[in-house]
Order: C-alpha cells, then structure tokens, then sequence
C-alpha cells in the first residue's frame, strides 16, 4: 500500500515534494503509529530552505512532531493495544550500550538519529515509531495539540534541565518563533518575570507571547535588562536561529548569571568571548529531550497548565504542505499543523 508523504529528496534549495511512497514495515519491537496530525518544525523548513547544519539521510520523509493512534504492534510490544492514543519522541534510532544512553540521556548519543533527517518521518499517513519512545496521550488533549508536546519538551529541557531559574528573576528570550515562544511560557511557569525579543517583522508572534504572561520587546532589550538594579537580567534563553545572538545575550545577562542556548546557527561566531569570562557567565548548551521530560510536560498539558493552542496557526491538510511551510516561513503564523489524508 502506498500513501502520500512529504519527502525532502535532496540538499539543493526546495528540493520538497508530495511523493507516494509504501507503508512503511515494521519491527518486533516496533508499532506502525497511523498519524493523526504532525507539525511542522523550523528544522523541516530549514531542511526546504537548504540552510540547515546537520547530516540529512535523502531521500526522508519530514516531520518529527507527531501523534497518531496505533494501527499495528510488533510481537515484542507489550503495554500497549491497538487503538491506543500515542505521541512519540523523536529518538528512532540510539545505541541502547552507548554510555549516554545507559545514563538515560540517549538524547546525547552520537550516534542518534532523528525522525525527518536520519529516518523517515511523519508527514504521511504512517510511521515507524520504537515502542520505547512512545508516550500515551491524556483524555482532553486533542491531536492538534498533542503534536506539538515535542517543542514544548525541546522548551522544557532548555528553560527547566538547562537554565536555573528562581521565582522573581528576569529573563530574557530571544527570538519570538515556536520554540521562544514556548521557552517564554515555560520561564512564566518557573515564576520568572520574562521579556521576549524580536524584531519589527515579528509583531504579529509577539502578540501570541503576550498570551502567556510576558513583556514583549521589539529590538534593544537593554533598558528592561538593566531595569532592576543595573547589572543585567538573571538569565538569557537564545532561542534564534542565528549566531550573533548569543552576542546580544552575554551583553543583556548580569554577572555570575546564565545563558541557555537552543537556537541553531550555523554561522561562525565573529566576536571576542571575553566577556564570557569577565562576566563569569555560564554558557549552557540544550538539544533535545528524554523520557521524564516527555512525561512532565504531557502532564502540564493535560492539567490546562501549558496551553500550546495559541501557537496554532492553523491545520492544513498533507496535500497543502506547500501553504502551510510558506505560512510559517512569512511570519504569517508561528505553528502550522499538517492533516495526512
């Protein structure tokens, strides 16, 4: 049987297209996951783009968001049945004997390869997903939003494993995409007061941040920064796609204070890091996720306590992927969600 799936097919510039391709077969300790809605990411979009800095395995079918109903088991899997209501993480394949992965931090296994780049994803109707990533979807959380649980575990590992953040402190987040908007939320939930910087282009992702409690800033964040005794704000969350933004971050953060950086930037830095070292500033790096994550923030949506759907731009069906990438790659929305028929 074959289906239709979005597939990125080489590295040149746009190189994405509606193909057909066959369902995919399936492991002993595998389940075939029948997708219900998939979002798009702004990897996927950097993959469309040809401006991304990582290993690509072409051809592969995009998408790492996802969430679906199990349509088949292999003999292996226990715990789980037909029918059941899943979203899965994003670690198809690790080294189980890897010594990352044997301290549960198979996140950071080098060998690690991620749905939408390293093996086929899930911007098509199914998908080969390891049993061991699955996680159950709670009753009241529709599939629109259950989809996005990856983003808000990239923003949870970034703002609560990776940052050390105290009710009270100022934080600032740069850049206002889906994953600074969700870091911004985050921070809110740890009690800091945050502000979120962007540029004129982004007015419109500014208003959705102001949903979740925060200040919004449009270019110099200096003053807000500097607001409260003169020094800097407690902490930086860069979560832009770009560089030199972690320049602007270690001029904004006070001294003795942190940054956590999630945003890729494959251009090379051009400026001193001194001030790194003067200001005694711990640079803190943050990828991915793992189990716990997953279930903390599955549980902080279902307790109405994280809200991803002001960040829905809207649910597009996998035929119109064009439309909703070029939606995203505008400004026009932050998330758009495909539909695979």
């Amino acid at each position: 049987m074959k289906t239709a799936a979005v597939v990125n097919f080489a590295p040149q510039k746009h190189c994405v297209e509606l193909r057909d391709v066959e369902c995919p077969e399936f492991g002993t300790d595998d389940v075939l996951l029948e997708v219900a809605n998939v979002g798009v990411c702004g990897s996927d979009l950097h993959q469309w783009t040809a401006d991304h800095s990582w290993p690509v395995n072409y051809p592969v079918v995009l998408g790492h968001e996802f969430g679906g109903t199990i349509a088949a088991m292999g003999e292996n899997v226990v715990g789980w049945s037909t029918g059941d209501r899943v979203v899965s993480e994003t670690a198809a394949i690790i080294d189980a004997n890897n010594p990352m992965s044997r301290r549960g931090l198979y996140n950071l296994d080098p060998t690690r390869k991620g749905f939408g780049y390293g093996v086929n994803g899930a911007m098509t109707k199914f998908v080969r997903v390891p049993a061991r990533i699955l996680h159950r979807v709670p009753d009241g959380i529709a599939f629109e939003q259950a989809c996005l649980t990856e983003p808000c575990c990239v923003a949870y590992s970034a703002v609560v494993k990776n940052a050390r953040i105290e009710p009270g402190d100022r934080i600032v987040v740069l850049g206002p995409g889906t994953i600074g908007i969700l870091c911004a939320a985050m921070a809110r939930l740890c009690g800091a007061q945050v502000a979120l910087v962007g540029l004129p282009n982004d007015t419109s992702r500014m208003k959705i941040a102001q949903q979740y409690g925060c200040e919004t800033i449009i270019g110099d964040a200096k003053d807000w920064a500097m607001a409260r005794d003169g020094l800097g704000c407690d902490g930086v969350i860069d979560a832009a796609g770009a560089s030199i933004t972690l320049k602007i971050a270690l001029d904004l953060v006070r001294p003795a204070g942190w940054i956590s950086k999630v945003g890729w930037g494959p251009q090379p830095l051009g400026f001193n890091l001194d001030p790194l070292v003067q200001k005694n500033v711990t640079l803190q790096g943050s990828f991915s996720h793992n189990w716990p994550i997953w279930e903390r923030v599955l549980a902080l949506m279902s307790a109405g306590q994280l809200d991803v759907r002001p960040i829905v731009g809207g649910v597009w069906p996998l035929s119109k992927w064009h439309e909703a990438f070029e939606k995203m790659h505008k400004g026009e929305v932050v998330k758009s969600i495909l539909r695979p028929e």
